[in-house]
């Protein structure tokens, strides 16, 4: 067997174990193993906004397609997504059907245990020192395939899990870091370098988001020039620092709405907007209608 077999084996012995994890016809599942979730959707789906958390998301059938920012990346079951940082992005799954569902998964990032492997193992990982983007797309290997099959084995061991998982997740993040995407986890978990800054600007404006911010300030903060803060900025999100809050905002306003019934104009106050007017407009800019009629879309899909 080549290895382009292996891996066409590796994929459908993946997707039969998360075929068979999700047989209650959930569309997600939050499993035992700590940042493991499981997805399957019998079609294709809306483009929806949300935070995309530092991860690594494999497909085993169907394509999914990503928009961060005016930059669009789109994986199948030949390839990987990984986020080194939390970004806010639209996406939806380009390709299912009943016959052949989505199937995929999503690991969060361990970024201890990466930082771990990384000063462990300096001699067997690329130190580009080119600034790389918060998000990539890789080629997938059967090697690869075959520790998340291993991984997702494990939820029928669960007495096993806290012992086994941490050793199979050790051995994903190392693979992944053994190749050319593998420079983003690198760069992310290292001091000195740019990915490391913007990511401290990231988790300060995520915490931040409903306050003005004073971007001369937070080019401060990550200890870097203003000029060189936006260019840095813009390379690892796709976006501004001001398009990256109004991002987050215009999301937790969805979420607000969706999930706690806050009517608009409290949500706009909420979340940092001083104008009804311009929240709505931002609103309807960003997600295509107006804030009721986006939420009462929702809540009819969700009834479906």
């Amino acid at each position: 067997m080549n290895d382009s077999q292996k891996t066409v084996a590796s994929t459908q012995e993946l997707a039969k174990q998360i075929d068979k994890w999700m047989a209650n016809d959930e569309n997600q599942l939050e499993t035992q193993i700590p940042g493991l979730k499981l997805t399957r959707w019998p079609h294709v789906t809306s483009p929806t906004s949300y935070i995309h958390p530092p991860s690594i998301c494999l497909i085993a059938q169907g394509k999914k397609r990503v928009l961060l920012g005016d930059e669009s990346y789109i994986y199948d079951d030949n390839h990987f997504l990984v986020s080194s940082v939390g970004l806010p992005v639209i996406a939806n799954i380009i390709e299912a059907s009943d016959e052949r569902p989505y199937l995929g998964l999503v690991l969060e990032l361990d970024l201890l245990m990466i930082s771990e492997l990384i000063a462990e193992n300096q001699h067997v990982i690329s130190h580009d020192k080119k600034p790389p983007k918060g998000m990539a797309v890789g080629q997938l290997s059967a090697s690869l395939l075959n520790a998340f099959t291993r991984l997702i084995n494990l939820l029928d061991e669960s007495d096993n899990i806290k012992v086994l998982a941490p050793i199979i997740q050790r051995e994903i993040f190392f693979r992944i870091l053994t190749t050319a995407q593998g420079r983003l986890f690198h760069q992310i978990v290292t001091v000195q370098s740019h990915s490391h800054q913007i990511s401290k600007a990231i988790d300060f404006i995520r915490n931040n988001f409903h306050k003005q911010i004073n971007i001369s300030e937070l080019a401060d903060y990550s200890g870097m020039s203003l000029s060189a803060f936006y260019t840095h900025f813009r390379s690892v999100t796709a976006m501004t620092p001001l398009q990256f809050q109004k991002s987050l905002r215009l999301n937790e306003a969805r979420r607000l709405m969706l999930t706690e019934n806050l009517d608009a104009m409290t949500t706009t106050f909420k979340v940092g907007y001083e104008s009804p007017s311009q929240f709505s407009r931002e609103y309807r800019r960003f997600f295509g209608q107006s804030p009721l009629k986006d939420t009462k879309a929702l809540r009819e899909t969700e009834q479906h």
